[in-house]
This record gives C-alpha cells, structure tokens and sequence, in this order.
C-alpha cells in the first residue's frame, strides 16, 4: 500500500547532527532535498498479523520475548521508498557532495514518517478489534539479530509485494527501508508490561552492521557505501557528529510513546534539550 508521509526538516537536520548552528544557505538546499524526496519518492509499505507463537517462531531472542509479553498477535511490518531511492541517492551523490547528504538525511526522516503511518494504521485497525498496539520493535535492536530479516521479509510478504531483500550481511534493500514488530493485545488486559527496547530511527542497523563506517552515512546509505569506502564527503555540512550511533544503544528505553535514552536522566541539559521534548536522544553527545 502507498503510505502518505513528508519530510520532516528538523528530523533531516538531527539525522545530519545539527545542533543549532546558523543553516545559511543550506536551508534552501535542504528545503530542494526535501521537496525531491516527496516528489520522486513513493513510500509503500505492508504488513500481516500473525499469531504470537507463529511470529515467535521466526523471531528469536529474549528482548523480544519479553516486548510481547502478554501479546496474542503481532504484526510484522515493512516499509520502503523502493528501487527509485537509491537512483534518486545516486544521483545526487555524483552531483553534490553537500546536496547528497540532505536528500539522503531527507530521506531517512521520509521513511520513518511513513513507518509512523503504517504504526498508526495498524494500531487504529487493532483498537476496532479491541486490541492495544505495543510500540514497534526492529531487527537489529537488543538481542533480536538481523539474521531473521530475511525470514521477517518472507513472513509479511515484503519480499513479493516491496521487492525488498536482505544481504548477505542481513542489512536491507533498499536502503531506506524499515522493518518492526508490533505486539497487540486485548485492551481491557494489563499483561502487556512493555519490552526494555523500541525501534531504532532506522530499523535495519546496530552497531556490528555498520562497523567502520560513518554511523552518519549508515543510517541511510546504499548497500555500495556501507560495503565499501563512501564516494561522498563523511563529515557533515552542518558540522555535525557522525561517530555517534545512528540507532539508540540497547539501554534506550520506550515510555510514553517517546523514546528516551537512559543517559538523558544524569545530562545536565535534559530540562531544557529540544530532542528529548521530542522523545528524542542525542546518545550522550549534548550540544
């Protein structure tokens, strides 16, 4: 199905490490990356509940395990901007070094808004079956391996209906690409105690799939990036740091919707931090 989603700038701009500093001209620039990624880019996504056992069967590990405690289904979901994204990264790759990284940021914030939209579908058409939605949870995050993508994608249907694969070393195709977990549960029922993980801002990564490459460029590059040296600039426009994490470590937490990371509680500038007002994390590297 094709899921309506937009850019989101100041997502863009986190994902490229900004932190306040004068934009100039890039925010006209980001501004045309934003309006590409919405024109040429079409977010489609599926997913298929299952019984708890069945999905349990293909998703192994103890940090899953407990997320759906309490779960009689899950939803196995996928979203993607498909094959035409990486011709878009490509190009703009080859034309500009500064303009790459802003389409490919822009594109990131587009797939995790569509994968909102697919969250939100599947909890609205799980709340009409008297079911409450836990929050999603990705492949790649705590012990739930990316080994079981490409299994995942055969179970939802991603693989035939989004052309999406998994590589040799499990990470996606396309690049832009989301996997996640949702656990449902009847409403009236307070079994569900909630799992000590959430998803990651990109569903496909942790920290051994992108291991020697910028966390910057692997939460969103082409599989020919991430296997081999970037043929784009590895530092940021904005100045930004790309050696932090690009998906929150195992001790980030779900509470309330919003995801927070455990550092948050002992940083001195958490009360006035516009990233977590937005359940967001900088994973321990405050402005």
């Amino acid at each position: 199905m094709e899921l309506k989603a937009h850019v989101k700038r100041e997502e863009a701009l986190a994902f490229l490490g900004h932190r306040g500093q004068e934009l100039g001209d890039l925010r006209d620039r980001l501004n045309r990356a934003a309006a590409l990624c919405e024109t040429e880019l079409v977010p489609r996504g599926v997913y298929r509940v299952v019984p708890a056992r069945v999905a349990r069967e293909i998703l192994p590990g103890e940090d899953i395990a407990r997320h759906l405690e309490g779960c009689d289904e899950v939803a196995l979901m996928a979203v993607t901007l498909g094959a035409q994204s990486e011709m878009l990264l490509r190009r703009e790759q080859a034309l500009s070094a500064t303009d790459g990284l802003l389409v490919d940021a822009c594109a990131s914030s587009l797939v995790e808004q569509a994968a909102d939209a697919l969250n939100a579908l599947i909890a609205e058409e799980a709340a009409a079956r008297g079911l409450a939605a836990t929050p999603r949870f990705s492949p790649g995050y705590g012990d739930l391996p990316l080994s079981c993508q490409p299994a995942f994608l055969a179970a939802c249907g991603a693989d035939r209906a989004l052309g999406m694969r998994a590589t040799a070393a499990n990470l996606l195709v396309p690049a832009k690409s989301i996997t996640a977990v949702i656990g449902l549960y009847p409403q009236a029922s307070s079994a569900w105690e909630g799992g000590l993980t959430s998803t990651p801002t990109e569903g496909a990564w942790d920290a051994d799939a992108v291991a020697g490459v910028s966390a910057g460029m692997a939460a969103g590059a082409s599989p020919e990036v991430i296997a081999g040296t970037p043929s784009f600039a590895e530092v940021s426009p904005l100045g930004g740091d790309f050696s932090r994490p690009s998906a929150p470590p195992a001790d980030d937490v779900r509470k309330g919707g919003a995801s927070l990371d455990a550092r948050c509680s002992t940083c001195p500038l958490a009360e006035t931090c516009a990233l977590r007002a937005q359940g967001r994390t900088c994973y321990g590297n405050p402005a």
